[in-house]
């Protein structure tokens, strides 16, 4: 049986406006993050309809149940997802557009693409967000803690869960497919779709959320829209819009801790790969000690300041 715990929640998106920036104190992050759940949606929309198509085909039983509780996760992740863009998009109409786009991204590959691509695709890019997470987790007091506590919740709360589930993909796809040879000969064309959806994003919110309310070029994520933006001084041919500074996401964080997700995510496309053994992130089994506590985890840094005023008196 499959020991993950499939849990709803409401982060409350629906009760005032939710900023687009909503870590004044990293705008890059804002940006990326958000990035981000446009992209869950779409992804996990596609995984979902992935896992039901695959049922039949899936004869171990401890297989079928770990598949299912993953599906039920991912739904969760992109219901609470869409909650957080609906909002955006109450601010910005404009964005409608751009989750239209993102999702018929995924919907192609859903309609065009055999199952054992869209496998490949989700145990690929699962299989780099434990690196990439621990990263990000490691150092939530500059990226999640500064910001808007529902955002930042229903970041830690999904990224927490990725790591609970983070061998689930892998499981699924090799008792299906069982190629780490294909797995890694379709690799690059499933990052580079996962980078041009990223880029639909960000591209989407230079269109529509004004440059007072991002205060950055939500494309500066990506080194080679950077380097035509420095030649381009030089060369006015390559001349596009100004949308705005061109910082990033990660300039804060220590170098060292940058280079090792970096090598786990390398790692994690390498034959035989098991994501079971990678260093996990402290905070992971803080947040699932007060999920199971009973403690509002929805509203992390408000139950974080009670739990810690209460421990001082």
């Amino acid at each position: 049986m499959t020991d993950l715990v499939v849990r709803k929640m409401d982060f409350a998106f629906e009760d005032h406006d939710v900023p687009f920036l909503w870590n004044e104190t990293n705008p890059a992050f804002s940006s990326m993050a958000n990035a981000v759940s446009f992209l869950a949606i779409g992804f996990e929309k596609m995984i979902v309809k992935m896992i039901l198509q695959l049922k039949p085909q899936i004869t171990d039983p401890e297989v079928a149940d770990e598949a299912d509780a993953f599906m039920r996760q991912e739904g969760q992740h992109s219901g609470a997802h869409r909650q957080h863009v609906r909002a955006l998009i109450r601010r910005y109409p404009g964005l409608q557009d751009t989750l239209d786009a993102v999702i018929a991204e995924f919907d192609a590959l859903t309609e065009h693409k055999p199952l054992k691509y869209r496998l490949a695709y989700t145990a690929d890019l699962e299989a780099t967000f434990t690196s990439v997470f621990k990263l990000m987790l490691d150092n939530e007091a500059s990226l999640f803690r500064p910001g808007d506590d529902r955002v930042a919740s229903l970041f830690i709360w999904h990224f927490v869960e990725e790591v609970e589930h983070r061998s689930s993909a892998l499981i699924i796809f090799d008792s299906v497919v069982g190629s780490d040879l294909y797995r890694m000969r379709v690799a690059p064309s499933i990052f580079a779709h996962v980078l041009k959806v990223i880029r639909i994003a960000c591209a989407g919110f230079n269109e529509h959320v004004p440059l007072e309310d991002r205060r950055i070029d939500s494309l500066s994520m990506f080194g080679t829209y950077r380097n035509k933006k420095a030649l381009s001084k030089w060369l006015p041919w390559l001349r596009t819009p100004d949308f705005g500074p061109m910082t990033r996401a990660f300039d804060d964080l220590p170098l060292g801790e940058q280079l090792i997700a970096l090598k786990g995510i390398i790692r994690s496309q390498l034959p035989k790969h098991d994501p079971a053994h990678e260093n996990l992130p402290a905070l992971a089994d803080v947040w699932f000690d007060r999920y199971a506590a009973g403690h509002d985890v929805a509203h992390w840094y408000a139950t974080d300041a009670l739990l810690t005023s209460g421990a001082k008196s």
